[in-house]
C-alpha cells in the first residue's frame, strides 16, 4: 500500500510568522540587530540551530543560548500565529479514512511537534507514534536517515513511498532514501527553487492529493 510521509513546517502548517517572530525575539533578548528575514527563512527546514548559525549568522556558542531562548518562549512567541494551510485538515482526513498510511518527518522538535498536531486538530490523522522529530536521528535531512526510520517502523517500501515538502532538504531527503518526491510550492521555497532538486511532482495545493 502507497504511504505517505510529510514534512510539517510549511508543508502541513503555515510557522513562518511564528519562527520569525520567536528568531527575532530571541535576538532582541541577547542584545543583539534584528537577522535578515529572507536569509533566516531559507533555513526554516533545517534543525533550529542551524537557523541561527545559518540564517542570522550567530557563532557556535552563541547558537547554543539562542536555541535554549527560543524554547522558553516558542509557545507564547511563536505558537499563536501558527495555523495549517488551507485545506490540509480535510486532506488528511479523507486520507485517513481511505486507510492511506501517513507520517511526519520534521527538523522540530518532537515534543514541539506532538503539541502543534494536537493544538491544530490533526494528530487523529497522523497519531503521536508516527510523528518524527529531529531527536530520532542522528543525521537530519537532508540526509535520508528519518525516512529509513519511517519506512522500517511502518514495514512501508521507498518505491511505493511520497515524501511530500515544501523544501529541496525533503525533496532530497525522500529521493536519497529511493522514495517518490512532491514539492509544495505555497511553503517556504518559491517553484523554481523546488524544481531545482527535481520533485517527482509539484502541488500548488494539497487538497490536489485527494481531488486532482
Amino acid at each position: 500500500m502507497p504511504c505517505l510521509i510529510f514534512d510539517f513546517d510549511g508543508t502541513l502548517a503555515d510557522t513562518r510568522t511564528g519562527i520569525l517572530a520567536t528568531a527575532q525575539e530571541v535576538l532582541r533578548r541577547m542584545g543583539l540587530p534584528p537577522a535578515d528575514e529572507a536569509a533566516l527563512g531559507a533555513t526554516i527546514g533545517l534543525p533550529l540551530r542551524e537557523n541561527f548559525t545559518r540564517g542570522a549568522g550567530l557563532s557556535e556558542e552563541e547558537a547554543d543560548r539562542a536555541v535554549a531562548i527560543y524554547r522558553e518562549i516558542f509557545e507564547s512567541v511563536g505558537v499563536p500565529a501558527i495555523v495549517l494551510f488551507p485545506g490540509v485538515a480535510e486532506t488528511l482526513k479523507e486520507l485517513a479514512a481511505r486507510g492511506i498510511p501517513m507520517a511526519v518527518a520534521t527538523s522540530r522538535g518532537q515534543h514541539s511537534l506532538e503539541m502543534l498536531m494536537h493544538r491544530l486538530g490533526i494528530d487523529d490523522a497522523i497519531p503521536p507514534e508516527r510523528c518524527f522529530g529531529v531527536e530520532t536521528v542522528a543525521r537530519p535531512k537532508p540526509a535520508p536517515d528519518l525516512v529509513y526510520v519511517i519506512l522500517g517502523k511502518m514495514g512501508a517500501r521507498p518505491e511505493e513511498t511520497l515524501v511530500i515538502g515544501d523544501t529541496t532538504f525533503d525533496i532530497e531527503m525522500g529521493k536519497a532514501a529511493g522514495c517518490h518526491t512532491c514539492g509544495v510550492t505555497y511553503g517556504n521555497q518559491s517553484a523554481d527553487q523546488l524544481a531545482g532538486a527535481s520533485p517527482d511532482y509539484l502541488l500548488d495545493d494539497l487538497r490536489k492529493l485527494v481531488n486532482p
